[in-house]
C-alpha cells in the first residue's frame, strides 16, 4: 500500500524494462520483488518508454485497490 500511495502522490519513477525498477523520492525501492509484482499485476505502469526512468503511474486496478485505504483514512 505504501508503494501505491507513493506512486499516487507522484513521488515515484520507474524503468520501462521487462523487470521494472521502482524509485521513490529518488531512492531505489528496497523491495524490488514487490515493485515487480505491482507492475506485472497491472497496478502500476511506467508513463513512457525507453531506457531512462519515467514517472510511475497507477492503473485503474491500482486506483481501485488504493481507494478503500484512502477512504478509511479520511
Amino acid at each position: 500500500m505504501a508503494m501505491l500511495r507513493a506512486v499516487a502522490q507522484g513521488r515515484a519513477v520507474m524503468s520501462a524494462s521487462c523487470e521494472p525498477d521502482l524509485f521513490i523520492d529518488g531512492v531505489a525501492c528496497c523491495d524490488q520483488m514487490a515493485a515487480h509484482a505491482l507492475a506485472h499485476g497491472g497496478y502500476i505502469r511506467p508513463d513512457g518508454e525507453g531506457e531512462r526512468l519515467v514517472p510511475a503511474v497507477l492503473t485503474d486496478a491500482g486506483r481501485a485497490v488504493l481507494a478503500p485505504a484512502v477512504a478509511h483514512v479520511a
